[in-house]
């Protein structure tokens, strides 16, 4: 027998103690104090949650105007954390398809967004807040430009019209931190809703 094995199990059964020390005050915790739960914040998001047909005005291969039609669901699937979007479109003439994720990050005190998308291979971290009104949000982060081959700066601006309508712009910084507007899209509301 090994001289240190008679010290071993001392140490292992007074760290059995501790863990179950542990265990035993978290246990006596209220559970509200241990797990977060929704602010007016997050609740604010819910007036986006459902089913809304886009209709958006971009530059087309020629430069010229043109307009396509998409269709956002989105729903509040994870406590009223979080609002989940999966867009759907038909983007100069190829199917699209987007996924989305917007909350509030009380450490951070701002909205935070990611987007992923078929067609750019990059993740789109964004964050940023409403103005005074409440109905204006705006968020910035980084993202692809237009050939995809670095990362720049986008500007996204979210105005809620009334509860059954929303306009969304999307802005990326060409340089000199000029930002050219480069979508432009109307959401109206498939089922209408109250204002939230």
């Amino acid at each position: 027998t090994s001289p240190a094995a008679p010290a071993a199990k001392p140490r292992y059964l007074k760290a059995m103690k501790n863990l179950a020390a542990i265990l035993a005050l978290a246990l006596t915790l209220p559970l509200t104090a241990q797990m977060p739960s929704p602010g007016k914040e997050h609740q604010k998001l819910a007036r986006h949650v459902g089913t809304w047909d886009a209709v958006m005005e971009h530059a087309g291969e020629d430069g010229k105007p043109m307009k396509s039609k998409g269709v956002s669901i989105r729903k509040q699937p994870l406590g009223g954390f979080w609002v989940t979007d999966n867009f759907q479109a038909k983007f100069m003439g190829m199917d699209f398809r987007g996924m989305g994720t917007t909350g509030y990050d009380p450490a951070k005190k701002k909205y935070v967004t990611s987007w992923v998308d078929s067609m750019t291979p990059s993740l789109m971290v964004m964050e940023g807040n409403y103005d005074k009104t409440g109905k204006v949000l705006t968020m910035e982060g980084k993202g692809p430009n237009f050939e995809g081959t670095a990362l720049v700066t986008h500007r996204h601006v979210i105005t809620q019209k009334d509860a059954n309508t929303e306009v969304f712009e999307m802005h990326i910084d060409t340089g000199g931190g000029k930002f050219m507007n480069c979508l432009l899209y109307t959401s109206d509301a498939a089922d209408e809703r109250s204002s939230v």
